[in-house]
């Protein structure tokens, strides 16, 4: 496990970025939305806040074709912020692409971070073919020898896939399909502290055996909650803020960036 420097406070500063949904041209669409300007516009609203954040998470579906070109642009702004980011694979990428693109500063992707009184595990449940994720049993048995293993820290599991139903059964439907199995690995586990995860385009919180449960609405289009049927929600991009305390408190919220009048 490789470790990070916290800052002075102790408090852990974390600015959460999720389903950027970029492309290998720049300027291209999702449902009507350029995904890269939305991008660049809440990342210029996340500059604004003081203090800085110490890292920032990409929750995966962040290149919506996979390619190799929306990774590097996004590693290109990731390193106009200055911050080191840690990236995760949603349904929509490439985690092979990903891996051979982001191999350190701006973006890492890897398994574990340390950082202070913190252990961050970066789950992968992209699923090939799908658009709903599993992690599967080899990685759910590394998952219950990290907490075995994790030093007395407090812990958040980052993921893409929602591990419960967010009460959209279109998108419940392709959630994390072997949650069951995550849940059996998490019982009696009182240092995981949050699960934080993307893909259902919203906010949501909840709270299951104790463990805060963090869902994220996207720097681009938003879903509509609590539908049956996909829907568009009217909610403009969006990024989460977190605050991880030495004690193991999470504080957290979101931040939504209204995008100009002619974005269309």
């Amino acid at each position: 496990m490789r470790a990070l420097r916290s800052n002075r406070t102790g408090r852990i500063r974390i600015q959460q970025f999720t389903d950027t949904h970029l492309h290998a041209d720049s300027g291209k669409e999702l449902y009507g939305l350029d995904t890269e300007r939305s991008l660049r516009q809440v990342l210029a609203k996340a500059r604004e806040a003081a203090p800085a954040p110490d890292l920032i998470l990409l929750t995966g579906d962040l290149v919506h074709d996979g390619s190799s070109h929306g990774y590097r642009r996004l590693a290109g702004y990731m390193g106009e912020r200055g911050v080191p980011a840690y990236a995760l694979a949603g349904n929509h990428d490439a985690p092979a692409t990903m891996a051979s693109i982001f191999q350190g500063l701006p973006v890492d992707y890897r398994e574990t971070l340390t950082i202070g009184a913190w252990l961050l595990v970066f789950l992968n449940s992209h699923l090939p073919g799908s658009d709903a994720g599993a992690l599967g049993g080899k990685q759910l048995e590394q998952l219950r020898a990290l907490l075995d293993d994790c030093q007395n820290r407090h812990v958040l599991l980052c993921l893409h896939h929602q591990p419960v139903p967010v009460g959209s059964p279109w998108i419940d439907r392709i959630g994390l399909q072997d949650a069951a199995e995550l849940w059996q690995v998490l019982e009696r586990r009182p240092e995981v502290r949050g699960i934080l995860w993307g893909h259902i385009h919203q906010d949501y919180t909840g709270e299951a055996h104790g463990v805060r449960l963090l869902g994220s609405p996207s720097t681009c289009v938003q879903f509509a909650p609590r539908c049956d049927d996909f829907r568009l929600d009217d909610i403009p991009p969006a990024y989460r803020w977190l605050e991880l305390a030495a004690d193991g408190a999470i504080e957290t919220g979101i931040v939504h960036c209204p995008l100009p009048d002619d974005h269309a």
